[in-house]
C-alpha cells in the first residue's frame, strides 16, 4: 500500500512540472494592451511594437542555432529603424534590449499577433521594411 501511494504521489508531482519551452508563454499577448493600441502612444512605442512583431515573425524553432538566427534577424530589423541607437539581443531569453535616441531603453519580447512590423500604425517615415 505504501509503495502504491508513493508511486502515485511521485506521478502527481512529475505531472505538475511544466515544460521549459517558454516561447509560447512569452509571445502571447493575453492580458496586455493590444499591440496596435500601444503603438498609437507614440513614435518610439510604434517602433517597439514593429520590432516585437518582426522578432516573432523570425521564429524558426527552439534549437540554439534557431534562436540565434531569430535574434540576428530581429536585431537587423531594429537597427534599420530611425530612432534606434543600439540593440542587444539575448537568444536564451527571447528578448532584445533597445536603446532609442531619446534615451528610452526597453526590453522587447516577440509579439505573435499574426501581423508584421510594417503593419504597425504610427511608424515614422523611412521605417524599415520586413526583415529578410
Amino acid at each position: 500500500m505504501t509503495r502504491t501511494a508513493a508511486a502515485l504521489i511521485a506521478a502527481a508531482l512529475l505531472a505538475g512540472c511544466r515544460d521549459y519551452h517558454s516561447y509560447p508563454r512569452l509571445s502571447r499577448q493575453d492580458g496586455y494592451i493590444p499591440a496596435d493600441q500601444f503603438a498609437r502612444y507614440g513614435r518610439e512605442q510604434a517602433q517597439q511594437v514593429a520590432i516585437g512583431r518582426e522578432f516573432a515573425a523570425a521564429y524558426r524553432g527552439n534549437r540554439p542555432e534557431d534562436r540565434a538566427a531569430q535574434v540576428r534577424d530581429a536585431v537587423a530589423y531594429a537597427s534599420k529603424l530611425p530612432d534606434v541607437r543600439n540593440v542587444v539581443g539575448d537568444s536564451l531569453g527571447y528578448r532584445l534590449t533597445v536603446d532609442f535616441a531619446s534615451g528610452w531603453r526597453i526590453a522587447v519580447l516577440p509579439i505573435d499577433d499574426g501581423k508584421r512590423g510594417s503593419e504597425t500604425p504610427g511608424l515614422p517615415p523611412g521605417a524599415a521594411g520586413p526583415a529578410k
